[in-house]
Order: C-alpha cells, then structure tokens, then sequence
C-alpha cells in the first residue's frame, strides 16, 4: 500500500514491518525493543529472513532500529509502514 505525503506523518507513532536476511530468534527481542520509542515488537524467522513487526515512535525511533539492524550486519530487505498510529 503507497501512501501519500498528506497520510504519512514522520512525527507520529506508526507500525513498521521490516524484514532482513538471516535468522534472529525471539531472544532478540528485548534489544531491540526499548518500551518506549520501540514496543510490542514481534520477531519472525523463517527460510534465512526474519521479519521485525512492531510500533515505533516516530521516525528518528525508526533510524534508530535501522541502525541496529546495521550494527548485526545484517543486509536490510524491506521497510514497509503497515499502520499509522494515532
């Protein structure tokens, strides 16, 4: 699904699905997920690609993921913006 300019707001809380290749299990979870600008994150691996599913701050809280995923060397395959929050 595209989103326009006008639905996509930077400053606000929205649900990101990132996917990256390799296999990270749950246990990762809490490093990644700080309960404050990262929550309710859910990891999923399955055949060399684990997906991140969770509601992120704002957009500095998405770089801030995206920037751990960069730390694990991990190759980035996907950012896909599922749900803006209110």
């Amino acid at each position: 699904m595209l989103y326009s300019a006008q639905q996509l707001c930077i400053g606000r809380a929205a649900v990101y699905e990132i996917r990256v290749q390799g296999e990270l299990d749950d246990g990762w979870t809490e490093w990644f997920d700080d309960g404050q600008r990262v929550s309710a994150l859910a990891i999923h691996a399955e055949r060399g690609v684990t997906t991140l599913r969770g509601k992120v701050a704002d957009q500095p809280a998405l770089f801030g993921l995206l920037c751990k995923i960069r730390d694990l060397s991990l190759a980035l395959l996907s950012v896909n913006l599922v749900e803006n929050c209110a």
